[in-house]
């Protein structure tokens, strides 16, 4: 399809060869989406690993009631992403919102969350790792209770403390569970589609497309009403 023109009405009225191509890369809307989109990705997975790594770790210890804290991780996964975005917009509203209401207790000025291009891409982030988080966690919880626990026995008695067993041990041997969320994080950070859409009230990815994704951007070309989103729409 890409390679003809076909419209949502009408269908197919032939072949263009690489028009849509070519017309989708001269379009300046198509970076400014590409780099919103990886800098939403890097903001959001990177972290979101690295917490989810400490919490899973955390998890693994010998805690009371461990299945309350597992339960409780898992939580914001199973709310709604647009309550979630819902949630977070309030929160990191311009001039009303929690997060610029604590910082002006410390005599910091309120951040502009949906005039800033890099504070969006902040916000939307904390979005992401609020729903995902507890769910890589109980990923890496599950693959670190499957270590033997020999190898930490045998660690013990070689003198490593918990620290260098965690590196030396745990993390070598959550070599391919890793692997494994960082890829799932990685696609799914790639699609993001619901906070962005949900940050403001308009959904259009901010007035200078602040935070408008290569999802939301697609879907403004084909679903979304492009003649009101984009200067020069492809064939």
């Amino acid at each position: 399809m890409s390679l003809h023109k076909w419209p949502l009405i009408g269908g197919n009225q032939g072949f263009i060869g690489a028009d849509n191509y070519v017309a989708v890369l001269q379009h300046p809307v198509f970076w400014t989406a590409l780099r919103n989109t990886f800098s939403i990705f890097l903001l959001s997975s990177l972290p979101q690993v690295i917490l989810a790594l400490f919490i899973a770790w955390v998890l693994d210890a010998n805690l009371r009631a461990k299945t309350f804290w597992r339960m409780g991780v898992l939580l914001p996964y199973v709310v709604a992403p647009v309550a979630v975005s819902l949630i977070f917009s309030k929160v990191f509203a311009d001039q009303s919102g929690m997060i610029n209401t604590l910082i002006g207790y410390l005599g910091i000025s309120p951040i502009g969350w949906h005039s800033s291009t890099l504070a969006s891409h902040i916000a939307i982030a904390n979005m992401v790792n609020f729903r995902w988080t507890g769910y890589n966690s109980l990923i890496l919880l599950a693959a670190m209770q499957a270590v033997p626990h020999e190898l930490y026995e045998a660690a013990t008695v070689d003198g490593a403390g918990p620290a260098r067993q965690f590196f030396s041990v745990t993390i070598p041997q959550l070599r391919s569970t890793l692997i494994f969320v960082i890829i799932t994080s990685t696609i799914g950070g790639l699609q993001i589609f619901d906070e962005p859409r949900m940050f403001d009230t308009m959904g259009g990815g901010g007035a200078d497309k602040q935070w408008l994704t290569l999802s939301m951007y697609m879907y403004q070309l084909g679903w979304g009403g492009h003649k009101n989103h984009l200067a020069k729409p492809p064939p």
